[in-house]
C-alpha cells in the first residue's frame, strides 16, 4: 500500500484553527453581491445616534432615555427606538404600554410621552412573553423597528443598542446612516473591556464616536455625605485618553435615578432642576453641538 501524505498547507491558510479572523473584522464582500439592504437614512429623522456599552447592567439604557428627554427639553424633535429584541426597557422607562396602531400607509405608529416619541418590541409583545427566535426572525423585526416606523419628522432619534457587538450591531451599523456612537460604561475594568470592543466595532464600520460617559461614577451617603469611588475613579477618562476620545460626563451613582427609572419617570423629567438632571442635559448640549444642531 502506498504511503499517503497528509498537508496541512489548508488549515495554514486561516488565520486560526477555525478559520476565524484574528481581527474580528466583518466580512468585506460588497453587500449588493450579498444581496442585502444598503445603508440609508432613517425616514424623516435628520440625525441618528446609538448609545452603546457592549456590557449590559451599566444603565445604558437609563442615560440613552435620559438624553432623549433632554433634547427634547432643549426643543428639538426628539425619540428614542430601542433595538434591544430580548430585553426591551424603553416601555418602562417611559411608562408606556400598548400595542402601535398603523398608518395608512402600513407603518408603525410611535407611542409617545413627556415630550419623546418611541417605539420598541416591548410594544408588540407581551410584558411577560420571552422572544424565543432564532437570527432570522430577529433580523427581520429589527429591520422593520428600523425601516417602517413613521416617525413624522424628528431633529434626532437615539438608537438604544441591546449588549454586545453581534448581529444587530452590524446589522444597524449596515443598514443605518449613523451620525454618530455614545458609548456608556462604568468605571470598572470589567466593564471597560467591552466598552473599548464596542470603540472597536464602531471604528471597524466607520461611525464617528461622539465620546464616552462614565456612569455610576461615585457615590454620594445620604447619612453621611462621604462620598465613596465604588466602581473605581478613572477608568473611562484613561480609556478616552488612550483612544482619542471626548469624556462627555459623569453620572453619579444615586438612588433616585433609580428609583424614577423603575416607575417610568426618568430624572430629567422627575427632578429638571436636580444636579443629576442638568448633568444630562449637559451631556446632551455635548452631543448637540457635535452634530450641529
Amino acid at each position: 500500500m502506498s504511503r499517503r501524505l497528509f498537508s496541512t498547507l489548508s488549515r495554514l491558510q486561516h488565520e486560526n484553527p477555525l478559520g476565524l479572523p484574528r481581527s474580528g473584522a466583518p466580512p468585506q464582500i460588497p453587500r449588493m453581491q450579498r444581496g442585502l439592504p444598503q445603508k440609508r437614512n432613517i425616514k424623516d429623522v435628520r440625525k441618528v445616534i446609538a448609545v452603546s456599552s457592549a456590557k449590559g447592567g451599566v444603565g445604558k439604557s437609563t442615560i440613552a432615555v435620559n438624553l432623549a428627554l433632554s433634547f427634547a427639553r432643549r426643543g428639538l424633535r426628539s425619540g428614542i427606538l430601542d433595538t434591544d429584541i430580548f430585553g426591551p426597557s424603553i416601555p418602562t422607562l417611559l411608562n408606556l404600554s400598548g400595542e402601535p396602531r398603523l398608518s395608512s400607509n402600513n407603518q408603525l405608529i410611535p407611542l409617545s410621552n413627556y415630550g419623546i416619541k418611541s417605539m420598541s418590541m416591548g410594544y408588540l409583545v407581551d410584558e411577560k412573553a420571552a422572544v424565543v427566535w432564532r437570527g432570522l426572525m430577529v433580523m427581520k423585526a429589527l429591520q422593520q423597528l428600523l425601516h417602517e416606523v413613521e416617525w413624522g419628522g424628528l431633529d434626532i432619534l437615539v438608537l438604544d443598542l441591546p449588549p454586545g457587538t453581534g448581529d444587530t450591531q452590524l446589522t444597524i451599523t449596515q443598514q443605518v446612516n449613523l451620525d454618530g456612537a455614545v458609548i456608556v460604561s462604568t468605571p470598572q475594568d470589567i466593564a471597560l473591556k467591552d466598552a473599548v470592543k464596542g470603540i472597536t466595532m464602531f471604528n471597524k464600520v466607520n461611525v464617528p464616536l461622539l465620546g464616552m460617559v462614565q456612569n455610576m461614577s461615585i457615590f454620594t451617603c445620604p447619612h453621611c455625605n462621604k462620598s465613596t469611588h465604588i466602581f473605581g475613579s478613572e477608568g473611562v477618562t484613561r480609556e478616552c485618553a488612550n483612544h482619542n476620545i471626548e469624556f462627555l460626563g459623569d453620572i453619579p451613582l444615586h438612588p433616585r435615578i433609580c428609583d424614577d427609572a423603575d416607575r417610568g419617570i426618568p430624572t430629567v423629567v422627575a427632578e429638571p432642576g436636580s444636579e443629576r438632571a442638568e448633568t444630562f442635559m449637559a451631556i446632551a448640549d455635548k452631543i448637540r453641538v457635535k452634530l450641529g444642531l
